[in-house]
């Protein structure tokens, strides 16, 4: 099958970008959407032309790197699906398909498709992990956990932390990716002795780094890859408000 792609091109930070158009042809329909881009960097290398920087590394749906807009929807046409995981038989001989980066003030494109998402790494460092000591192994196991809480904390645990949640939404909120973090922490016991102050914590991160607010649209959980639904936003907003007001009500020492 032979494409016509229209590609966002940008040789860094401070470069303006623009889009360019180039055409790939002899395309599998068994081949992934990033074994295309690989065909078509090997002939613009072959042509003397800069390769296109795309973001990649598992290739198999589990790490998250892989992040591009195609035809306006992260991540592409296919639902609960990453870009490496795409493949070229959703499109038809002849298309047009549009890539670009994520976009969001918290995403800064570095070079072409390929984006800086340390923010994300700064939201988890400000509370997303477990500190105290939850003893060995055996003692997990000794601690009865209700199942539908087990599978909620799994469910959410499931995010990858690709950004498609950002990149879907017209206000760039990461809450989608912040309260899967916090739920899946918050909902076991081990994660709840910090819960109050961690909540806090990675809202005021989120908050500083420029990720706008929820306003219930829903694109986040449309095109996350991994399912991930906006039920645990909701949780995320409980927790923070019952954290906010014991800190209030609790006098300073």
């Amino acid at each position: 099958m032979t494409l016509n792609l229209k590609i966002w091109r940008q040789k860094n930070s401070k470069d303006k970008g623009s889009m360019e158009d180039y055409v790939i042809e002899n395309v599998t329909p068994d081949a992934s959407f990033l074994e295309m881009l690989d065909l078509l960097n090997e002939k613009l290398v072959a042509e003397g032309i800069d390769p296109v920087a795309f973001d990649h590394d598992c290739r198999e749906g589990i790490c998250g790197m892989c992040s591009l807009m195609i035809n306006g929807q992260a991540h592409g046409p296919e639902a609960e699906t990453t870009t490496c995981q795409l493949h070229m038989r959703k499109f038809k001989d002849g298309d047009t398909v549009v890539i670009e980066p994520f976009r969001a003030k918290a995403f800064p494109v570095l070079k072409d498709l390929m984006i800086d998402r340390t923010a994300f790494d700064d939201i988890i460092a400000a509370g997303g992990f477990v500190s105290v000591n939850t003893g060995n192994a055996q003692d997990a196991n000794s601690i009865l956990i209700p199942q539908s809480d087990a599978e909620l904390s799994m469910d959410a645990a499931a995010c990858i932390g690709c950004g498609a949640c950002v990149a879907s939404c017209k206000n760039a909120s990461a809450m989608l990716f912040v309260s899967a973090k916090v739920s899946q922490l918050a909902l076991l016991p081990q994660g709840q002795v910090e819960s109050e102050q961690r909540v806090q914590n990675m809202v005021a991160k989120m908050d500083e780094l420029g990720f706008g607010n929820c306003t219930n649209e829903a694109e986040c959980e449309a095109s996350c890859p991994k399912g991930i639904e906006i039920s645990n936003i909701a949780r995320m907003n409980r927790d923070f408000l019952s954290a906010a007001v014991k800190s209030k009500a609790t006098p300073k020492k």
